[in-house]
């Protein structure tokens, strides 16, 4: 084989092997953390930048462990919850604990009024949560629910979150898989043509068939 030979199936396995591999990363990376009961998210926007511990920024990717029970919540770590009336997570730090009044609708005057327990005639609470954004001026204007936190953040990765996201989209995939899906099958073209030229110079004087002239024709173009 020609030293041109061998650095063209060198160059061809390369492109194989590191895309492979960069395909087989953005797959097993997620599914390492969900096997480990965490969860990788893509930070969006910068409301959580700072200097303070646990902070991140936009492009960032966060690990977010859920919390099976209240008791785990504590101020000053960073949570992560459905908001009021959303459907787009936020991940914010918890300023305050709290036992905010069980409201319903009164009936009759349409007013919410705080609602009691009917046997021990004690006012109900439900536990909230308030939050603030580290780059924010103010605090969110609304308190959450436990019941809306999905889960604490325990790490954040710097800049994993564009990669990541580049990984997962249209872009990306055709970025990981076309180049070696061509590479393959550039070296099956090379293996046929070197096929051909090894038993031609072992001496195989017979003349090609028809068939062989028209694959030599499609290979070479």
């Amino acid at each position: 084989m020609s030293p041109r030979r061998r650095a063209l199936r060198s160059a061809l396995w390369t492109v194989i092997v590191v895309c492979g591999l960069a395909y087989a990363t953005s797959l097993a990376v997620p599914l390492w953390f969900q096997a480990n009961g965490q969860r990788l998210l893509i930070v969006t926007s910068g409301s959580m930048a700072g200097d303070d511990q646990g902070a991140f920024d936009a492009g960032d990717a966060v690990v977010m462990r859920r919390i099976d029970d209240p008791s785990q919540l504590r101020v000053g770590q960073v949570a992560t919850f459905w908001p009021a009336g959303s459907d787009q997570l936020v991940t914010h730090r918890i300023i305050a604990l709290r036992n905010l009044p069980v409201m319903q609708q009164d009936e009759a005057t349409g007013k919410m009024v705080q609602t009691y327990d009917p046997e021990t005639g004690e006012a109900l609470t439900r536990p909230y949560i308030f939050t603030k954004g580290d780059a924010n001026l103010e605090p969110d204007p609304d308190a959450t629910p436990l019941s809306q936190v999905r889960g604490i953040i325990l790490d954040v990765y710097p800049r994993w979150g564009w990669v990541l996201d580049w990984a997962g989209s249209a872009q990306g995939r055709a970025a990981m898989l076309v180049p070696p899906l061509a590479a393959l099958a550039a070296l099956e073209v090379v293996s046929l043509l070197d096929d051909r030229r090894a038993r031609r110079a072992a001496g195989e004087q017979r003349r090609p068939s028809a068939r062989e002239r028209h694959d030599d024709a499609l290979l070479l173009g």
